[in-house]
């Protein structure tokens, strides 16, 4: 008697979800279920986060500061000419120059080491987000004494809009004067509470050479492919000039994000593969259960592969279950903590104040194919033996 073929999936279900005597493998299925779900859940929520932290420092980097900088060994004394030059390039978008010094920044009872950065308020605007983040006063440096400072270090500091404070550098040892015209919020600490700025011509002063500029913040239309504008203005400008984005800058940040991101995928892949042992065990139980079953399928002249394909099914159905559930629990989570932002961080160690999130279909997509190739392997060793049941023996004692 030969039996009709297509009829493994209805077998397979009537395995997985008929009546059984042995309800123990009932038990175990389930919590195959629940751990293929918790693993995959996790695995979403932690990559999530990891993106969440690589899209937000890219966000705030980007606003903080320009996408490329141009510099040349002991300044330049060209600016005009070389911003002009650095505009040709198609893609560029605004170039402003700046002068860089570090100083200590103090008033009657503190002092804080901060960074002087002195800018054309006009240009800076452009290449920068510094005009966004300014919650008091104005980006204004028409004075010579102006100052504009980040909310955290005026915070330390006791002052507000019209305060006077004072600046030292190593070129200028005495106390240069400044007023507080405004006061910036980046939400990122170091930037917020190290960084002051005052006007260009200030800045040159304070180094003590009035006809050199630390370099050039150029923005581009697309500052993910910085790289291949900053060739296009290394090729304009030539040699002694050099060019970095704001990738290169940060490079160490976002590789130890990278390398964070993909051991934490792989350390809590063993949650997904622990869970899907459980599965080995449901089916190596199922299969001794349904010993009898296998004879008489065998004896009506079903196949090895057949049988094989039943028991695959049956463990495909458990980690196809929990890996939806999982997917699904992860999204929602993702969606909650995106949402509500419940999580707070010390943001003088991270940065930031939440815990960000960002859920990308890849990253969803590497999960989902990670946990069903696991949840394959597990079915194949009690698959194949069921298999290899023989009839005969099967049946011997039934």
């Amino acid at each position: 008697m030969q039996i009709n073929t297509g009829y493994e999936f209805q077998v397979g279900m009537r395995y997985l979800f008929g009546r059984r005597k042995e309800k123990f493998i009932s038990l175990v299925s389930l919590i195959s279920i629940i751990g293929i779900a918790t693993g995959v859940m996790t695995l979403i929520i932690v990559i999530g986060v990891m993106s969440g932290f690589d899209s937000e420092l890219s966000d705030r980097i980007i606003g903080t500061s320009s996408h490329i900088i141009v510099d040349k060994i002991g300044g330049l004394d060209d600016t005009q000419t070389a911003m002009s030059e650095i505009e040709k390039v198609d893609g560029v978008v605004a170039t402003a120059p700046f002068v860089n010094t570090q100083a200590l920044l103090m008033d009657k009872d503190r002092m804080v080491s901060v960074l002087v950065r002195g800018i054309d308020p006009v240009r800076e605007a452009q290449v920068t987000s510094i005009k966004k983040f300014i919650k008091q006063g104005a980006l204004a440096l028409d004075g010579p004494d102006d100052i504009i400072i980040g909310k955290i270090l005026a915070e330390r500091m006791f002052v507000g809009i019209g305060d006077e404070v004072g600046l030292v550098t190593a070129a200028d040892i005495t106390v240069n004067t400044f007023k507080v015209r405004g006061i910036f919020s980046s939400d990122m600490y170091d930037y917020d509470s190290g960084v002051v700025f005052v006007s260009l011509p200030k800045a040159q002063a304070l180094t003590g050479d009035s006809a050199i500029v630390n370099g050039i913040s150029v923005k581009v239309k697309d500052p993910y492919n910085a790289g291949q504008y900053k060739q296009k203005i290394q090729a304009q400008l030539g040699f002694p000039y050099y060019t970095r984005t704001w990738m290169d800058l940060n490079r160490n940040l976002f590789d130890a994000l990278k390398l964070e991101k993909t051991a934490m995928f792989v350390i809590l892949t063993l949650i997904v593969l622990v869970a899907a042992l459980n599965i080995a065990s449901t089916l190596i139980m199922m299969v001794m259960e349904k010993t009898k079953d296998i004879g008489i399928l065998k004896a009506i002249g079903a196949t090895s592969k057949s049988i094989m394909i039943i028991f695959t099914i049956v463990g495909m159905a458990i980690g196809i279950m929990g890996t939806v559930l999982g997917v699904c629990a992860g999204l929602f989570m993702g969606y909650l903590l995106k949402t509500y932002k419940f999580i707070k961080l010390p943001e003088d160690i991270y940065y930031i104040n939440t815990l960000p999130v960002k859920i990308e279909t890849t990253d969803v997509v590497w999960v989902v194919c990670a946990a069903f190739f696991i949840c394959l392997g597990a079915t194949f060793y009690p698959a194949f033996q069921a298999s290899r049941l023989n009839p005969v023996e099967a049946l011997r004692y039934e």
